[in-house]
């Protein structure tokens, strides 16, 4: 799983990946700070399921932080795109690219329109986020539609002749790198009532059919960014009337930023994704402390940063993935003594015999049952998995 981060130059991408991962990117409030993509480590949140057993998880990759758990997802943050990207510009070509590999993306919109179409810092309210969103997705569109025609006339010559059953399979073929199956263009193809045949195809039809595996294949929720900046909630109103089927979530990259860095230098204690803090510190300088209020009454008081509900809900509600932890026999701690040391991310529908493979080949080969450790209730190898089961398979 990757989640991809995207968006204009200069509206905050790599402050939201930083306050993310907390890895070192280079930020400044200038065009083309990021060149090559940067790759890391972010988090999604559950509650911790050992506090059920009166137990505290000992994690073996990702964290513990009072009740809850945090599981590490994969993310990268691509530079900024420009417009006319999809036909090379700006290298426009090698970052669209990057995004391919990306499940889901988080599009970083500065909604308070303080920066233009071109990257450079202009006065809050100046620039029409809205055109930040249409942007994006004419420029995900064109590329699908550019490798969809990739020798299009020679690749209709080879299906002409055959019904249009054969079409989903040529095209899932010319389109796998996408992440396209035969299921989505079938459903698209339906979808849009493409049933003469593919050369009668117009430009028109052939750009919709690229549009509609888009969606389907590249999610994208909008992180609503400087929600903290004055006049910035009108642009985030009038952003969910525009577009009342996208999720738009209001975020501030740099108050997550700056509360995970106090947090680290252990100045205050803070859970990412709440709605509080709490000061351990009486050393604040009188800028911190008027930073840290600044965050509370403008960002938190009102709504959340939102970075950590943007990648939960990224993984959780857009990829529909599930959070499972499997048990040795009859105990919740490994050999080493760690109490659930593995958390797996998996999509829903998962049975227990997918995940008994999932975990390990030989499990899965020799699988003979699972166990739900909180009922002690004995599954079956289709028994579909919940979120946050913690099941023990017996191989």
């Amino acid at each position: 799983m990757l989640i991809g981060i995207v968006g204009r130059t200069n509206v905050g991408k790599s402050t939201f990946f930083k306050a993310a991962t907390l890895a070192e990117v280079e930020i400044a409030n200038f065009p083309f700070t990021t060149i090559k993509p940067n790759t890391g480590i972010g988090y999604v949140k559950l509650k911790d399921p050992a506090i059920e057993f009166k137990k505290r998880s000992n994690p073996r990759e990702g964290y513990i932080l009072d009740d809850y758990r945090f599981v590490p997802v994969n993310l990268i943050d691509v530079a900024g795109l420009i417009e006319g990207a999809h036909e090379g510009k700006g290298l426009g070509l090698e970052f669209l690219n990057d995004l391919n590999q990306a499940d889901v993306l988080i599009h970083i919109v500065d909604i308070s329109g303080s920066t233009n179409e071109k990257g450079n810092p202009v006065p809050p309210l100046t620039h029409d986020p809205i055109k930040d969103i249409a942007f994006l997705e004419n420029e995900l569109d064109y590329w699908h539609l550019s490798i969809l025609k990739k020798g299009w006339d020679k690749f209709v010559k080879i299906i002409s002749g055959k019904d249009n059953q054969n079409i989903k399979t040529a095209l899932a073929k010319q389109l796998s790198g996408l992440k396209i199956t035969e299921e989505i263009i079938e459903e698209s193809i339906k979808k849009l009532k493409l049933i003469h045949h593919p050369l009668e195809w117009s430009e028109k039809d052939l750009f919709d059919l690229a549009s509609e595996l888009r969606k389907k294949t590249k999610s994208v929720i909008i992180a609503a960014n400087k929600i903290d900046i004055l006049g910035a909630e009108l642009n985030y109103h009038k952003l969910k009337e525009k577009f009342p089927k996208m999720l738009i979530i209001p975020c501030s990259a740099e108050s997550e930023l700056a509360l995970r860095e106090a947090a680290k230098h252990h100045l205050i204690a803070y859970i990412p994704g709440e709605k509080t803090f709490e000061v351990l510190s009486d050393k604040l300088t009188q800028e911190q402390e008027k930073a840290l209020d600044f965050i509370k009454k403008n960002v938190l008081e009102k709504y959340s940063t939102g970075v950590q509900e943007i990648l939960d809900r990224a993984v959780f509600e857009f990829l529909k993935y599930i959070a499972v932890f499997p048990v040795a026999s009859n105990h919740l701690t490994d050999k080493e003594g760690r109490c659930l040391p593995d958390c797996y991310l998996v999509p829903q529908n998962t049975t227990a015999l997918d995940f008994a493979y999932r975990v390990h080949t030989d499990l899965g080969k020799g699988f003979i049952r699972a166990l739900d450790v909180r009922s002690k209730r004995v599954i079956g190898k289709d028994y579909r998995l919940k979120h946050r089961d913690v099941i023990e398979i017996v191989a």
